[in-house]
């Protein structure tokens, strides 16, 4: 029987986009797939030697990839997909595959179709379509003017007409060469394919109802080729890794905060520049294992994005997530729902704000009815602590309040919904574990649910089916 021939495209705008593709071609069997590994040499040093035919693929600077989160303007444009349509199709010619893969390589929506290649897109389940939610305010121009609460009434209305802005360049790509366009919905920009494939448990998913051609692969977990540092015993480990789109600023944040903190820090920089003196309790470094890091955290923190979250519950870890963008935010709603960690908004990551939720994770037994507060220090436009937030959508002003959900399991949020309660309600009405059931248990529990997972086979097993061998 021939070899399934597999052209995986990373898009590598941050070292995610790269690391996931390349962590579930890790299940690809060479003596059944042929495997071709396209991306930029940009993160060459993290991903290691890959066992796979490599190609070198143009992408975006990530700088400029951030700046236009930061903003919130769309992150191509049409000149940037024309030129990334040119060099797929190129690929395509020479490579001839029988599946192409793309993580945010959203120019296959044209060029996949163009050369007639069966075409899936690894994505998040809270980018489909079919996910029942309403979008949070991630942090923007608009939130650092106006704050957090008066942002929260222009956005729900702002927000359809940004999204649109953000499918203009590739909706015009397509045009061009004859196809449709996907509309204003940015979800269908991010996830246009023949076969998509979240890199999500379902655990954590938000309501969604399934679609043909939708499939869960499990958590995705990669870590570089690193040393795990020589630890002091005696005291909590917390691991800190703000990954390449976290903001560099929120790291000398977090060091200040723990600085007082009987724990040992050791903290991911990720190139981030660090504060000159290091506290006594802080080991950093550039790159570090984070998996091994998080099997022996009592708390891991994080940019809120899915990577740093799925590996630190797949340790067992509870997760502070310091949640800037739209995908953190997506990412951390599950989280706090689920009650394996909390939310602190990039805009209020004071290192008070984060001393204060951490002393939470390491020390309370988690979140119970009505202790909903602010994870940020207070002002006149804000709640006291112990206020329960309104209960109204996750767009509104009440954002940055902390979110729980349902009273015994994660895996009944989807019940809540089916009985009526909107995802976002959910989230909303701080429904508890119980005292006796901490954010260390639930993340525990969590742990064993991932170990059901095998993303690298789920991913073979979707590959052979689309190839249709």
């Amino acid at each position: 029987m021939p070899r399934i021939r597999v052209l995986i495209m990373a898009e590598a705008v941050t070292l995610a986009h790269a690391a996931r593709p390349a962590a579930l071609a890790a299940g690809l069997d060479p003596d059944r797939f042929e495997v071709h590994f396209a991306t930029s040499p940009r993160f060459d040093a993290q991903l290691g030697p890959l066992p796979h035919t490599r190609h070198h693929l143009d992408s975006i600077p990530t700088a400029r990839f951030l700046a236009a989160l930061d903003r919130g303007t769309p992150v191509y444009t049409p000149d940037d997909l024309r030129g990334y349509v040119r060099e797929d199709r190129r690929l395509l010619a020479d490579v001839r595959p029988d599946v192409v893969v793309g993580d945010f390589r959203l120019s296959l929506s044209a060029s996949a179709r163009l050369a007639g290649v069966p075409y899936a897109t690894i994505t998040n389940v809270y980018w489909s379509t079919a996910a029942r939610q309403r979008f949070p305010l991630p942090e923007l121009p608009l939130t650092r003017a106006l704050g957090v609460r008066a942002a929260g009434l222009v956005f729900p209305l702002a927000r359809p007409v940004a999204f649109a802005l953000h499918t203009r360049p590739l909706n015009r790509v397509r045009r061009e060469h004859g196809l449709p366009s996907l509309g204003p919905d940015l979800r269908r920009t991010y996830t246009d394919a023949d076969h998509v494939l979240f890199a999500d448990a379902p655990e954590l998913a938000p309501p969604h109802v399934p679609a043909p051609g939708h499939e869960f692969l499990g958590p995705v977990l990669w870590e570089p080729a690193a040393e795990v540092p020589a630890l002091p015993v005696g005291r909590p480990l917390v691991y800190v890794t703000l990954g390449s789109s976290g903001r560099g600023r929120l790291l000398a944040a977090v060091v200040r905060a723990f600085a007082g903190l009987p724990v040992t820090v050791v903290a991911a920089s990720a190139g981030a520049g660090l504060p000159d003196a290091l506290p006594d309790n802080v080991i950093a470094a550039d790159y570090l294992p984070g998996a091994a890091l998080a099997r022996r955290a009592a708390l891991v923190v994080c940019n809120g994005g899915s990577p740093a979250v799925q590996q630190a519950l797949a340790a067992g870890a509870p997760v502070l997530g310091l949640a800037g963008n739209m995908d953190q935010h997506l990412s951390m709603r599950s989280v706090t729902a689920a009650g394996v960690g909390l939310l602190v908004r990039s805009e209020h990551a004071t290192p008070a704000a984060i001393a204060r939720a951490a002393r939470r994770l390491l020390d309370e037994p988690g979140p119970g009815p009505g202790r909903g507060e602010p994870e940020h220090e207070p002002s006149e436009h804000e709640p006291e602590p112990g206020h329960r937030p309104p209960d109204v959508l996750s767009s509104a002003p009440a954002e940055h309040a902390l979110h729980t959900a349902t009273n015994e399991s994660p895996t009944l949020l989807p019940g809540l919904v089916r009985k009526g309660l909107s995802y976002d309600r959910v989230l909303r009405k701080g429904l508890s574990y119980g005292e006796g059931r901490g954010f260390r248990l639930r993340a525990r529990e969590m742990a064993g649910r991932f170990a059901a997972y095998d993303a690298p086979a789920a991913f073979a097993r979707a590959v052979e089916r689309l190839s249709g061998q």
